[in-house]
């Protein structure tokens, strides 16, 4: 078989990523799998040699069942990161256990802002209040990217309906600023797919949908949805903000401070 990781950049071989090498696979692997079901997509991402070496990251949020189970159902054993920003509702906390000890999840790694860094940068919890990119930043966004260095792509539960900015979403896409393979499984499916999909495997829903939280994020930067409002209203209602720094936009990493204008995407 062809030794495909020399151009993974999360291998740590110590060379430098051959870029056109990792579009060119990328391409590959949206040709390979364009007209396949999420569950192909997700047994070519964790089985296939050019996808490389893939953990999923999950929020466990409002529609992040869907996915887990997906993945639970091809490889148990599947690495799955989990952010716990300090900040989390209690139910969200709750129900990632219940979730992990249902789906006999075998590897969940909990990720978290080690203590002493948050003890220099944000020492009395205020950044939630004064500068919610910092605290995004340093609570869940730089977490995450230590977690991933060991790793040559990471599955999200982004999908197409979602927004604007994820309409052309394809099954796999590189991050340019690290050479990772994003792989987006559900990006074709619609919210009534993940509705049906929930209820036919009779799986348990976040808590805190049924009280008015159909995106659900950090407790002190979600709040209820009213009827009729965009779903993703109540996540930092009121900021000009709608991405929590772990995703790119238009193919580049935003991340504090940098290009306010293109903030448009979402978090899983």
């Amino acid at each position: 078989m062809k030794d495909t990781s020399a151009g993974f950049p999360g291998r740590n071989t110590g060379a430098v990523p051959d870029w056109d090498a990792l579009k060119d696979r990328v391409d590959a692997l949206n040709n390979r799998y364009r007209h396949h079901s999420a569950t192909a997509v997700l047994e070519g991402a964790l089985r296939d040699p050019e996808a490389g070496r893939i953990a999923m990251v999950s929020s466990f949020g409002a529609e992040s069942v869907a996915l887990l189970h997906l993945v639970a159902m091809v490889d148990r054993k599947t690495p799955v990161l989990f952010i716990d920003t300090r900040l989390l509702f209690a139910e969200t906390l709750v129900y990632q256990q219940e979730i992990a000890e249902r789906l006999h999840l075998e590897n969940l790694q909990i990720i978290r802002a080690e203590q002493a860094v948050l003890d220099q940068h944000d020492p009395y919890g205020a950044l939630k209040l004064s500068d919610k990119d910092r605290c995004c930043d340093l609570r869940k966004t730089q977490p995450l990217e230590n977690a991933l260095k060991g790793y040559d792509g990471w599955i999200t539960g982004r999908k197409r309906y979602q927004s604007a900015s994820r309409a052309n979403l394809e099954f796999f896409e590189l991050e340019e600023a690290t050479g990772r393979i994003k792989v987006n499984p559900l990006a074709f499916w619609g919210p009534d797919d993940v509705r049906v999909y929930m209820e036919e495997n009779r799986l348990p829903k976040h808590p805190l949908v049924a009280q008015g939280y159909p995106s659900i994020g950090c407790l002190p930067c979600t709040s209820k949805v009213k009827p009729g409002e965009d779903p993703r209203a109540g996540r930092w209602r009121g900021e000009q903000k709608e991405e929590c720094g772990i995703h790119f936009v238009n193919g580049r990493a935003v991340r504090p401070g940098q290009e306010p204008d293109a903030r448009k995407g979402e978090t899983a």
